[in-house]
């Protein structure tokens, strides 16, 4: 499908982006679009709430002017594919690498978990209910608009907690744009299943951070080596979309313990004697206060 190419606006901008657009301003005939194949930043489509904390990082690039580059595709996957982007403006140094996951629309998804994650998200509206339980193709967008709304604020909320996620920049309709782990010529982080140095410490690095999520309540929900990088000796948790709040949710301890059992196994596979399974689902479970 093409993209879709408008000039730039005061509608529907808060403050500081009319104040940015005042002091910025360019002629029309400098606005009639980005080069073919590229878009302009999609920041002023997303309200405040749907962007990450403030203070904005200082490398993350808001000006209006911006333009989104595709690069390419770094993950593709049965629920999102991740596509890498550089945000910058052009003819300055302003510039920035995002991942963008985007959810697939609903007559090409196929969701193979949702059901048990869904179990504590209710819709209040009945209508909406119906679908989603009938998996109707309008059922399907639904499911995947909560999908893409449940990793942007699980990302907001870690990140706001100081756990190790990335930095969520802002979600439109079923498009995630978080930060890019990696290095600033675009080669991403590798997985921690693709890593063997300094396994004693990344587990406690690990351990420390489901101890957190746990007394916050929290499950990853589908926490393996294939969705932790490891960046310049430090884990980052990537794949939020179907965290669990283990007190709400029928099951959740069963959340913490398949968590458990999928890294400890993984680390305990790799001759690390301290990682047990079970001990570490124990320790959760006391942290979340749940048995």
């Amino acid at each position: 499908m093409p993209k879709q190419y408008r000039k730039r606006g005061k509608n529907a901008l808060d403050a500081d982006d009319i104040e940015w657009l005042e002091n910025n301003h360019r002629d029309d005939a400098e606005l009639d679009g980005p080069p073919e194949g590229d878009r302009w930043s999609t920041w002023d489509q997303s309200v405040p709430t749907e962007r990450g904390p403030r203070p904005y990082p200082e490398w993350l690039v808001t000006e209006l002017a911006a333009v989104d580059t595709e690069l390419g595709v770094l993950k593709t996957g049965k629920e999102a594919d991740v596509h890498l982007i550089a945000r910058g403006v052009p003819g300055t140094d302003r510039r920035c690498l995002l991942a963008a996951k985007r959810y697939r629309s609903g007559e090409h998804r196929l969701f193979h978990r949702d059901a048990g994650y869904l179990e504590g998200r209710r819709m209040r509206d009945s209508r909406m209910s119906r679908a989603m339980a009938g998996r109707t193709a309008f059922g399907k967008q639904v499911i995947a608009g909560q999908w893409a709304g449940a990793e942007f604020a699980a990302l907001t909320r870690l990140f706001e907690l100081g756990l190790p996620v990335p930095y969520p920049v802002q979600i439109v309709g079923t498009e995630v744009l978080e930060e890019f782990i990696g290095t600033p010529d675009g080669y991403a982080a590798p997985r921690l299943a693709n890593v063997s140095d300094d396994l004693p410490g990344l587990w406690e690095q690990l351990v420390e951070a489901m101890v957190r999520l746990a007394h916050e309540g929290l499950a990853h929900g589908d926490l393996s080596p294939y969705n932790i990088l490891v960046h310049e000796g430090r884990l980052v948790i990537i794949d939020l979309p179907q965290i669990v709040d283990v007190i709400a949710h029928p099951t959740g301890p069963e959340f913490l313990d398949r968590d458990a059992r999928n890294v400890a196994t993984w680390f305990a596979g790799k001759g690390l004697i301290q990682a047990d399974p079970d001990e570490l689902a124990a320790l959760l479970r006391r942290e979340a206060r749940v048995g």
